[in-house]
Parts: C-alpha cells; structure tokens; sequence
C-alpha cells in the first residue's frame, strides 16, 4: 500500500472516531448487547431495533476505547442501516477476513471500498481485535440480546 493511500485510510479511521456516526443511546432499541476487550478496556454497547423483515430499521452504539475500536463501531453501524439480518452476517464475515489479511471475497466492491480503510490492520494482529468487538456485539445483540 503506497504512503498517500496510507495517509487516506487513517484520516477516515480518525474521522469516524472523532466524529462517530449512529453514537448514542437508542429508547426503542428491540436488541442490545454489551462487548469489552480485557486487552486493551475497549467497551461498546450496541443498541438496534429489528424490524419485522429482520431488517435492522435503526443502530446506534456507545463506548469507550481506542480510535480503530470506535472508528469501527462507527463504520459498522453506518453500513448495517437497513441491511437483513443475512445481509449483516455477509459483511460481518467479510469485514473479519478483510482484516486479518484474509480472502474477503464475499464483500461487494461497495462494501469493500467502505471497509478497506480497515485493511492495514492486518499487520497489527493484536489491533484486529479493537477492530470487530462491535461487529461481535452486533452479532450477540441480534444471537441472545433482544429487550424485553
């Protein structure tokens, strides 16, 4: 990856955990779960309202922690914005083997275009986890986190 392509991805990271998309706290929310990463403290809460179509009708999240764990979670809820639940797990899945350096050929070259900033991590094994603690979230919120 040449140095300007560089530069580019880390202004979106910072952008998105400076000024994140879909933060805060959602009333409403039909699911919701709690994730936190011992390594590092990271913390995020990811709230969702599910709708009959298993269409996720609204997203948002709160948390603590480092640029790339916030910048994600910001990333994620952004694209997750009307999405079936099978449309989510695609990207989901994708996004993970995107980075860790893997095959993500079940993205689209839309979805891959978005998430590609987070591609570098790759080379920081210990930062992949920073990365999908919210895409883990989400996935609990939707598998055992609905609000009664």
């Amino acid at each position: 990856m040449d140095n300007s392509l560089r530069e580019l991805y880390q202004e979106v990271i910072l952008d998105h955990s400076r000024h994140p998309r879909h933060f805060g706290v959602l009333d409403n929310a039909t699911h919701k779960a709690e994730g936190y990463n011992p390594l590092c403290g990271d913390r995020v809460t990811v709230m969702l309202v599910l709708g009959e179509d298993s269409r996720v009708a609204d997203i948002k999240f709160q948390g603590k922690g480092c640029a790339i764990s916030q910048a994600s979670a910001s990333l994620m809820t952004d694209m997750l914005a009307g999405r079936t639940l099978d449309e989510a797990q695609k990207l989901m899945d994708g996004f993970v083997h995107l980075v860790k350096g893997d095959d993500a050929g079940e993205l689209s070259a839309d979805d891959r275009e978005h998430l590609e900033a987070m591609s570098g991590l790759s080379e920081f094994p210990m930062r992949v986890k920073c990365a999908t603690l919210a895409w883990h979230t989400f996935h609990n919120a939707v598998e055992e986190g609905a609000v009664t």
